[in-house]
């Protein structure tokens, strides 16, 4: 394996959406990106063409976070490709909105599965593989704060995200690594607008007092600034990126 010189980062869930700008953003700032996903193969190397084009590093990597197997492999293989990981952007997620005595088994299971359970893999994998001085940011949201109807189990899956967020901060004492969360509200991705009419899309654009829906780039330029040096001081936080929502 050659030296290592750009800093390392796995962004997963990263073929598309808010993944996809925060890999590409963060590519654009120096680091070679692993790209996890896990059914979108054509769009992660599409994605991982367009950055090597444009001269950055870039590899994708199939991986099911919801399984420590898979997630060791992930390390494994952006450790002997890029080289070892400063930056661990756990954006992988799924929400179904029902009401809860309306969710099956199956359902509540796969939401704990990606959502929480994801990030307890990647959480604890990271523990003994990150650099020093490493960055990760986890995924929560605003319905967390908002306790919407329909969004009890999703709020459920995040509200355990934002804990370890706050203890694993504390946890890795001693190696100056950085753990925070980005709690996003409605963001405009192919995912938020599918089966929406467009009333239903300017209700939700004009319930935060900026009367609009977040964008992809608004999510990934907070992401941005929690991983550089800028946000050293900043740990153990949910940082509410919503236009204020609430």
């Amino acid at each position: 394996m050659t030296t290592q010189t750009s800093k390392v980062a796995i962004v997963t869930g990263a073929s598309r959406g808010i993944g996809a700008v925060i890999a590409k953003q963060l590519a654009c700032e120096g680091f070679a990106v692993a790209i996890n996903y896990t059914s979108s193969a054509n769009e992660a190397s599409k994605l991982v063409v367009e950055l090597r084009q444009a001269g950055h590093q870039a590899i994708a990597i199939k991986a099911d976070v919801s399984n420590a197997a898979d997630v060791r492999r992930m390390f494994d293989e952006t450790e002997a490709q890029l080289g070892k990981v400063d930056v661990l952007v756990n954006n992988a997620g799924i929400l179904k909105v029902l009401p809860l005595a309306q969710h099956s088994d199956e359902l509540f299971e796969q939401t704990f599965a990606i959502n929480t359970r994801g990030t307890f893999n990647t959480l604890r994998e990271a523990a003994t593989r990150l650099n020093a001085g490493g960055r990760i940011v986890n995924f929560s949201s605003s319905t967390v704060a908002m306790n919407l109807p329909g969004y009890s189990v999703y709020i459920a899956s995040k509200a355990a995200v934002e804990s370890f967020t706050q203890v694993f901060a504390k946890e890795l004492r001693g190696r100056n690594i950085t753990v925070n969360a980005v709690a996003p509200g409605p963001v405009a991705t192919e995912l938020f607008l599918h089966g929406k009419s467009e009333e239903q899309i300017q209700t939700f654009a004009k319930m935060p007092p900026l009367e609009r829906l977040g964008q992809p780039e608004d999510i990934a330029n907070v992401i941005s600034f929690l991983v550089s040096p800028a946000a050293a001081w900043v740990n153990g936080q949910i940082l509410r990126a919503n236009g204020g929502l609430v």
